[in-house]
């Protein structure tokens, strides 16, 4: 009993000391989450929680330790502000992993990244080949930024000198063949729209509609549960049998 109420005054004093030192420490340990920060905030709980819970060594042991590594960090983001040198080292700088369209194998090698990672990557982007990339940059925090090519660049409506309209999202409005009638109402539609745009692509019964949604030019997108697609597209090169 009395080493349960010792680990729970220690874990309520190291929950506080975390808390204070996060306040110190300031949001860039979360907002840019390099190699260096994590390993550092790894090795920061570990320590705190040797604190909270390691009843076989003093306490002040794993707090100075604690506080050591806290300064530590401090003084290498005050100094990586001031020294670009120290700023590169501790947090590494961005990667090119393609250019014009092509891939650096030879830095993807260099970060450990295979071509598959890079393009699901790509296509989290919406960008889907790779001749749409001008330019696609590894940051030190793990994310890839991409430069689409001035060929793929999507024109905006302020270049065209076309008035803007208000955005609107894809509204759900059919789900395994039940009308949602709330979002029909939002988008200012009603059942007899819907059966007008369902009979406009030959379908009359709504146990056919798998998916059914207004998009935001105000057509509806419809997937049937028995949709022809032909030739369903196979990107695996894996031929076991499964």
């Amino acid at each position: 009993m009395q080493e349960s109420l010792v680990v729970i005054v220690r874990a309520l004093i190291t929950f506080f000391i975390i808390l204070l030192y996060a306040r110190i420490i300031g949001k860039q340990q979360i907002g840019n989450f390099t190699m260096f920060d994590y390993i550092n905030g790894i090795t920061i709980g570990s320590i705190a929680g040797t604190l909270a819970t390691d009843l076989s060594s003093k306490a002040l042991v794993h707090f100075l330790a604690l506080t050591v590594f806290i300064i530590l960090t401090i003084v290498l983001q005050l100094i990586g502000i001031k020294n670009r040198f120290l700023s590169k080292v501790q947090d590494s700088e961005p990667v090119v992993l393609m250019q014009a369209g092509k891939i650096l194998e030879k830095n993807l090698q260099k970060v450990r990244i295979t071509k598959d990672q890079l393009m699901a990557q790509l296509r989290a982007k919406n960008i889907f080949s790779p001749l749409e990339v001008e330019v696609a940059l590894l940051e030190p925090d793990g994310a890839i930024s991409v430069l689409p090519s001035s060929s793929y660049q999507v024109v905006q409506k302020k270049d065209l000198n076309i008035p803007p309209q208000a955005a609107k999202l894809t509204t759900e409005v059919v789900i395994d063949g039940k009308v949602i009638n709330q979002n029909l109402t939002q988008r200012n539609k009603d059942q007899d729209w819907l059966t007008e745009q369902l009979n406009n692509q030959e379908i009359t019964n709504l146990r056919e509609v798998s998916y059914a949604a207004i998009l935001p030019n105000d057509t509806l997108y419809v997937d049937k549960f028995d949709d022809q697609v032909g030739d369903e597209m196979n990107i695996s090169d894996y031929p076991g049998p499964y």
